[in-house]
């Protein structure tokens, strides 16, 4: 996200309370509290994709979000909290037990742009590590990483690689240079660091 898209540290602790509180609803059968006097700041009611990762100390616990806008940007960190918590296929619904070292973090995404390129070195090349996101497609194969994945990724082989296994490809269709591949960057905000 860039320029007048860009959510303040204010508005992005907002959406991680907003994560963190409608999960806890959800597990602990509370009823969510009306606010029909907030005033939200206009972005909030606009289309974006977004994420919403739960890890438990350092270790992936949950993650889903949608990479093309479904609905507003309030409604995806609401809706994606719950797919993250409750129906991630690789794990069990999160636990009460779980629930207090769980860390939340948040990624609002810019639309994904395709990436032309004409062989694997060029296709190297073009990416941003730590940066792009980067979605892989063939038929119906698909899957992408988040920006943040390049931490544990960080040589762009390796990502790739890891990337076309998600897919349910071959770790080295990438080089074979008939993917379709498309780019974007985030905004992400994580629990525990300080707001600008």
């Amino acid at each position: 996200m860039e320029g007048n898209d860009k959510l303040t540290g204010k508005e992005g602790k907002y959406l991680l309370d907003l994560a963190r509180s409608t999960i806890e609803q959800e597990l602990f059968s509370r009823k969510s509290p009306q606010n029909p006097d907030i005033d939200f700041p206009s972005i909030f009611n606009e289309p974006y994709g977004t994420f919403v990762t739960l890890t438990i100390q350092g270790n992936l616990r949950g993650c889903i979000g949608h990479i093309i806008p479904q609905e507003s940007l309030l409604e995806g960190i609401r809706t994606n909290a719950i797919n993250a918590a409750f129906k991630d296929p690789r794990f069990g619904p999160l636990t009460k037990d779980e629930w207090e070292k769980v860390k939340i973090e948040i990624s609002i995404l810019t639309s994904p742009k395709s990436l032309s390129y004409s062989d694997a070195r060029d296709l190297l090349e073009k990416l941003h590590p730590g940066i792009d996101g980067v979605i892989i497609k063939k038929g119906f194969y698909q899957a992408t990483f988040l920006p943040q994945v390049w931490e544990q990724l960080p040589k762009k082989e390796g990502f790739l690689n890891h990337l076309c296994l998600k897919a349910g490809l071959d770790g080295n269709a990438w080089r074979k240079g008939n993917l379709e591949v498309s780019t974007y960057q985030v905004q992400a905000f994580e629990e525990g660091s300080s707001p600008d």
